[in-house]
């Protein structure tokens, strides 16, 4: 039932993250309560939500949504979390973001809990203020290597793909006795 988006997703420390939570589905939930966990530190963390009130700490934030109708015809709540995250956070940290959903009473059938989660990147990775990645000239660090793994996985498809085509080729024409040069034909009348 909770949808939870995180803009922008693998944010890095000192760089301002914005965590929306929309609760969809159908159903009715009596006296809901939403709670917002991340394993960083937020500073100037601001949470919105439309109905409900929120409350806010560093790596939690608590809703209380009170009664909600889900369905077609309202529109889905939607809780609003920003913040900055602390500097400091030490290469190779997981970031894990969770939202669970509890009501006194329930009708609704979906899953009530969702999260999302991304290792904070090596020392390449330094946030700006404007939230981007600091140019490689300016930090002093190298950028980071490119991974070769897709195209390297993609050359041993296509090497076995080809195998498998000679391999077939090579057992046709062994099982109709035809020398390597001669194509292999198949029983059937050309209409030409």
């Amino acid at each position: 039932m909770p949808v939870l988006t995180s803009t922008p997703f693998g944010a890095l420390p000192e760089q301002r993250v914005t965590h929306t939570v929309t609760i969809s589905g159908r159903g009715t939930l009596t006296g809901t309560r939403v709670a917002f966990t991340t394993t960083v530190d937020l500073d100037g963390v601001i949470a919105k939500t439309e109905p409900g009130r929120c409350a806010a700490s560093p790596r939690t934030v608590v809703c209380d949504l009170g009664d909600l109708l889900l369905g077609a015809a309202a529109a889905a709540p939607r809780i609003t979390i920003t913040g900055r995250i602390r500097p400091g956070v030490p290469p190779g940290t997981l970031v894990r973001n969770r939202v669970s959903v509890t009501s006194v009473e329930s009708t609704a059938t979906d899953p009530h809990t969702t999260s999302n989660a991304y290792l904070l990147p090596g020392a390449t990775a330094k946030a700006t203020a404007t939230g981007l990645e600091a140019p490689a000239a300016a930090s002093g660090v190298r950028p980071p290597e490119r991974s070769l793994r897709v195209p390297a996985v993609a050359a041993v498809v296509f090497i076995a793909i080809a195998a498998g085509i000679l391999l077939t080729r090579r057992r046709l024409r062994r099982r109709h006795g035809l020398p390597p040069g001669l194509a292999v034909t198949t029983r059937h009348r050309d209409p030409m």
